[in-house]
């Protein structure tokens, strides 16, 4: 897969706007900067989500970072090519005559699957093999998608947490007005570390696991589609048909303008 730089530039971004906020109000950006208020929102809900998910889950918090800077597994278009030349090989060689592409392919779930045509495997054994691969594949998935969404809901409340311990500390001390405005503006800054990272950081990045996950499981019933259907010995042309509806309107367009020379033979819209 590419790399992805999207989320990394929406996430400065986002920290500068609100920087730019800081500033254009005349406050001071080093006021924001409190570090017990950082500790006690982020490191304080890191501590809730170990009591909530098993270490194994939150092991894989780095492999999870990983997959968010990576386009998400389509590729839909040259698949569509791909299944069509594989399915044209086999009704005229056989299907043993897949063996040597089997070698060329990365995708897993694809090589599992035509390894298995290949071996004489039933439809039905097929198709239960690799939709259990890729329910496992998306169990693992959500399970990350899961711990940032729970550390989402989790940050804004420890940083309510670190205002209240704020406001007692101030409350504490009445007999000395002056730092009462300076008391509550540190109170309040947990509250702002909590919202900051939910909405910029925990919250956005559950979203963009949940969208990954979606379009690869998309690509995954697409690729099972194909594998039945050279198994099932179909016409290439069927094959194609069947395997475009799998692509969106700009997609059909994109595999007719490069497999037909730029003329649409129908209309997929």
């Amino acid at each position: 897969m590419k790399k992805n730089s999207m989320p990394t530039i929406g996430a400065a971004m986002g920290l500068i706007l609100i920087m730019w906020a800081i500033a254009s109000s005349g406050g001071e950006i080093t006021n924001f900067v409190h570090l017990p208020s950082i500790v006690i929102t982020l490191f304080g809900s890191f501590c809730a989500m170990i009591i909530s998910f098993p270490f194994k889950t939150l092991r894989n918090i780095p492999n999870t970072m990983k997959i968010l800077l990576m386009n998400p597994k389509d590729g839909r278009i040259k698949l569509v090519s791909l299944f069509s030349d594989l399915s044209k090989k086999a009704r005229m060689n056989g299907l043993l005559a897949l063996e040597d592409d089997i070698l060329n392919l990365d995708d897993d779930l694809l090589v599992t699957g035509l390894q298995m045509v290949v071996d004489g495997v039933e439809p039905d054994i097929i198709r239960d093999i690799l939709e259990l691969d890729l329910d496992t594949t998306a169990r693992r998935h959500r399970a990350g998608q899961e711990v940032f969404e729970r550390w989402g809901e989790l940050a804004p409340a420890f940083g309510m947490l670190g205002t209240l311990i704020g406001l007692i500390i101030m409350l504490l001390k009445l007999d000395d007005p002056s730092a009462i405005g300076s008391g509550m503006a540190t109170a309040l800054l947990t509250t702002f570390y909590g919202s900051l990272f939910a909405n910029l950081l925990f919250i956005p990045v559950a979203s963009n696991l949940s969208v990954q996950t979606d379009e690869e499981l998309f690509t995954g019933h697409m690729i099972i589609e194909g594998v039945l259907e050279i198994q099932a010995g179909s016409n290439p042309r069927l094959l194609e048909e069947k395997l475009i509806t799998y692509l969106s309107p700009v997609e059909q367009k994109m595999y007719l303008a490069s497999n037909q020379g730029g003329k649409e033979a129908r209309s997929y819209e």
